[in-house]
């Protein structure tokens, strides 16, 4: 597993490093935003860990840029900005995963085991998922609603293939982040409504007919109505 650290302390990014390394991953390190853009574009990696307080171009911004670029990479933030605000900042800029210094270096694995896990290509044959005029194709990862091709993050499609694969059946908020994020995040978040709201506007803004809805004091349904 290929892992770059995004971090200005390098006392710290060597830490990182070093552990995740007993832990057999590969891990490169950068700097600042031009660092981990020159190795992003030398090699491939399976998952990045992203500080926010980066020098001229913070975490939040640089998440954006690299989410641009690499639609299905997965981010992790490492950060000590550990506010509800700082946690939603950084899922709106596109990261799949939050976690606040200081932390627990094994839970650190498991979440970067987590993503690479969620991430990884592995099915054998083509499995596309429908749902009214909405296509999921498993294997490649694309997705389309009717003739127009809709890009999601890795994050979006974890959820978006989770309601599909439950269509008519009404999800709670804590079922969806149990296995969505399969890790207990803080219920004091709102990062499953935050996500619903990414699906939203990229399957349903532009398209009369909605497919996902909210059921009041429960959570969400993915249907195909009129509504």
């Amino acid at each position: 597993m290929r892992v770059l650290i995004v971090e200005d302390e390098w006392e710290v990014a060597g830490l990182i490093k070093s552990g995740l390394e007993e832990y057999d991953f590969e891990a490169d390190t950068a700097g600042n935003a031009m660092e981990a853009q020159q190795r992003l574009a030398e090699k491939e990696y399976d998952v990045v860990i992203l500080d926010v307080n980066l020098p001229v171009i913070n975490g939040f911004d640089l998440c954006r840029m690299i989410r641009h670029k690499f639609a299905t990479l997965p981010i992790l933030m490492l950060t000590a900005f550990g506010s509800t605000d700082n946690k939603v900042d950084g899922f709106e800029a596109g990261a799949d995963d939050y976690l606040v210094k200081p932390f627990e270096f094994r839970e650190l694995v498991v979440r970067l085991r987590a993503l690479n896990r969620r991430n990884a290509s592995v099915p054998t044959e083509v499995t596309v998922l429908k749902i009214a005029d909405l296509e999921y194709n498993q294997q490649s990862k694309a997705v389309k609603r009717g003739n127009q091709k809709i890009p999601l993050t890795a994050r979006e499609l974890t959820l978006l293939e989770f309601f599909m694969k439950n269509q008519n059946r009404a999800l709670t908020r804590n079922e969806i982040i149990e296995q969505v994020w399969d890790l207990n995040f803080d219920t004091g978040t709102n990062v499953v409504d935050v996500y619903v709201n990414y699906l939203r506007k990229k399957i349903d803004r532009d398209f009369p007919r909605k497919l996902i809805h909210t059921i009041s004091g429960i959570g969400y349904i993915m249907q195909a109505t009129d509504d």
